[in-house]
């Protein structure tokens, strides 16, 4: 049998975002990444950073499609 499973509420998963987005950039204080890591789920942080990566990875993909891109007029 399993522990008693804890709510997760909203905050929990918006603190997640929050700590994903600002290790992208490497900005954190160490107070804050303390916290993180008492209070954060680790599979939440993996399911974030891999959609994020995922986000970032499509949307270069994008921009470079978009520069690309030819008139066919010519």
């Amino acid at each position: 049998m399993s522990g008693p499973k804890l709510p997760v509420s909203k905050t929990s998963w918006l603190r997640t975002i929050q700590a994903v987005l600002w290790s992208f950039i490497g900005l954190r204080k160490n107070a804050e990444y303390q916290q993180d890591i008492e209070k954060l789920n680790p599979f939440h942080i993996i399911g974030v950073a891999i959609g994020a990566a995922l986000l970032f990875v499509l949307g270069l993909i994008a921009l470079v499609n978009w520069v690309v891109v030819q008139p066919t007029g010519l």
